[in-house]
């Protein structure tokens, strides 16, 4: 299945997510990911799967969701790599709009510097793009770009966007201690995003495993000076540095739909036992799928989280 969810978001409310790109595809190698690192750092797109399978998916997720009168504010792109390396990705938002949901697009935006991908992402109704770095040695610490993709290319490629785009923009910018966190650091950052004007300017924090173990996060101190600098130059500033909650649904099958959400959306062992008393199930569903070593099991700041292991490390 190519559709996940519906899962709590912290942006979009209850959101039913949408995997278009293999594990792991991705024009970056975050330090903070939480899918680990990049298994295939590309930046040519390709057409990964056929947008009608995308779209029947969806739109099979959609009726179970509705079936369990499970809400869904939004169908959101956010897979297991970037988005935008998907050349299917505004057929499938076209083959999606009939469902009358609203749809979002969650991206890196180190590709919007083509005129193809804008006028993709163009087609949604919501878009974040990412502003982690304006400086070009912070950039390379947090995002780790394909060596080919350059950072002004993609800063004016985002503002190009923002002049254009009708639907809602957001931004999203996450702080790592001793990377991005500094008062110059933030400053730049925040000066470059009141020039894109978003409707909603989000400053985040890990908040589950990142791909290296041991970036941390920054403190509290650093996001109250962050909050106050972009406030400063942007009206509608929010942190994202809570837990969503454990409101995830249950479609039917458990080891699938945990199989599904956990590919994209590690969660937290309460969470999960929430999910299992949703669906009349028992831990021994989890312990089977760590067995078969289709889960994994980790720790990040004293909580355990569970997550799908990617296919190229099963092994």
């Amino acid at each position: 299945m190519k559709a996940f969810g519906p899962v709590p978001s912290r942006r979009l409310g209850r959101s039913l997510g949408i995997n278009n790109i293999p594990p792991k595809v991705c024009t970056y190698s975050c330090a903070y990911c939480q899918l680990g690192n990049t298994i295939k750092l590309q930046i040519e797109r390709e057409s990964f799967y056929k947008a009608e399978e995308i779209a029947q998916d969806v739109k099979h997720k959609v009726r179970e969701a509705r079936d369990k009168g499970e809400p869904i504010d939004y169908l959101a792109f956010v897979p297991d790599g970037e988005p935008t390396l998907d050349t299917n990705l505004g057929k499938e938002i076209e083959l999606l709009k009939p469902l009358g949901i609203k749809i979002a697009v969650i991206t890196n935006a180190s590709l919007v510097w083509r005129e193809d991908v804008r006028n993709d992402l163009g087609k949604a109704n919501w878009v974040s793009l990412k502003v982690d770095a304006i400086s070009e040695k912070t950039w390379h610490r947090v995002d780790i770009a394909h060596k080919s993709l350059e950072l002004k290319t993609i800063l004016d490629g985002m503002l190009q966007f923002a002049s254009t785009f009708k639907g809602e923009l957001t931004t999203e910018t996450m702080l790592i201690q001793d990377i991005n966190d500094s008062h110059e650091e933030i400053e730049e950052i925040a000066a470059f995003v009141a020039r894109l004007e978003p409707s909603k300017a989000y400053l985040s924090i890990p908040t589950r495993p990142p791909a290296q173990k041991k970036l941390k996060a920054a403190s509290e101190s650093a996001v109250n000076t962050a909050y106050q600098l972009f406030k400063q130059k942007i009206n509608n500033v929010e942190y994202l540095i809570g837990y969503e909650g454990n409101a995830f649904a249950f479609t039917g099958k458990v080891e699938d739909d945990l199989l599904s959400i956990t590919s994209v959306h590690p969660m937290r062992e309460e969470a999960i036992t929430e999910f299992l008393k949703k669906a009349n199930a028992k831990w021994d569903v989890v312990q089977k799928l760590l067995q078969e070593n289709e889960l994994l099991e980790t720790e990040y700041q004293g909580k355990k989280f569970y997550l799908r292991r990617l296919q190229g490390r099963r092994n």
